[in-house]
Formats: structure tokens, C-alpha cells, sequence
């Protein structure tokens, strides 16, 4: 029942994935959320960011921020990344992610997407057939709307670490 909302992956942070593995098994764009998925909710980019964002330059990927939130968010962030971007792509619909992978000239076979939320960057990934990584969020001080959906995210959570036999507390 929820297994359209389950991802691929689910890690601890951004900054633990093994991004060069990912690059190995063919991966060559990846596109992420900004908002607690890089830095806690309307922060700028920080060093961490920064530098990550340079190593994956370095291993040959091409990357692009998918936000929700309005230009001024998303050109802010990424003065510094100086990643291709789209602001307002309204996740979980297809236009944003598909015009990510134009923009990259990567496909749904060697795109992955990194993102915080179920219901809008994993699902929206799914829903086309990228392969996606859910990870905590970084801050869980919130906006509302963002609060309500994270309950209903445990429930689904749970069952995704009960069927994949994990324990993801």
C-alpha cells in the first residue's frame, strides 16, 4: 500500500552517501532538494555544501537543485554551489525532475535524486523511474505544513523499515 512512497535508499545525511560508489555504478547527474536535505531550512549554503559540491564536480558528476521554494531561495543557496538549478518545480510532479535531466543531459538510468521529504522528492522520483535516496532532515524546526506531513511520514517509514528489516530510529 505505501510502497510507492518507499525509497530506494535511506541514509542518515547527505554527507554520508558514497558518492564516488554512485558514480561506479553508473550514476552521472544527481539532482537534490535544499531545504534540511543540504542545510537546515533557509540557511545559506555552508562549507560542508560548498565542498561537497566541489568533489562531486571533481568525480565527473553533473548535478542540478530541484526546490519547491521561490527564486530568491534557490539562486541565494546556490550562489557559492554555482549548481544548475529549478526553483518552484512543484515535486512531486514530473516537469521539474524531467527538465533537471534535459538541463544535465542525463537520463532516469543514470539520475538519482537526494532529497528529505516522502511525499514530494521521493514519490515525485519514483513516480518517473529515478533512483532516489531519502535522508534525515538536517533540522526539525519546520514550517507547519512540513511538520504535519512528517507524521504522517513515520507510519510510512515504519513499514518501509519493517519490510526492508531495518532499524531506523
Amino acid at each position: 500500500m505505501f510502497n510507492r512512497f518507499y525509497p530506494d535508499e535511506w541514509v542518515d545525511s547527505t554527507y554520508s552517501i558514497d558518492f564516488e560508489a554512485l558514480y561506479k555504478r553508473g550514476y552521472r547527474g544527481i539532482l537534490f532538494d535544499i531545504d534540511n536535505t543540504l542545510v537546515p531550512h533557509g540557511q545559506p549554503a555552508d562549507e560542508k555544501a560548498v565542498a561537497l559540491f566541489k568533489r562531486l564536480k571533481s568525480f565527473g558528476f553533473g548535478f542540478c537543485l530541484i526546490s519547491n521554494n521561490k527564486e530568491p531561495r534557490v539562486v541565494s543557496f546556490n550562489k557559492d554551489i554555482q549548481a544548475e538549478c529549478i526553483f518552484n518545480a512543484k515535486k512531486p510532479l514530473a516537469k521539474g525532475y524531467l527538465k533537471a535531466m534535459e538541463i544535465l543531459g542525463t537520463n532516469i538510468k543514470n539520475t538519482v535524486f537526494i532529497g528529505d521529504q516522502l511525499f514530494t522528492d521521493v514519490y515525485g522520483a519514483k513516480r518517473i523511474g529515478i533512483y532516489n535516496i531519502l535522508v534525515k532532515p538536517i533540522n526539525p524546526k519546520e514550517e507547519i505544513q512540513i511538520v504535519l506531513k512528517r507524521y504522517l511520514e513515520r507510519i510510512v517509514l515504519h513499514f518501509y523499515a519493517k519490510a526492508k528489516g531495518i532499524d531506523k530510529k
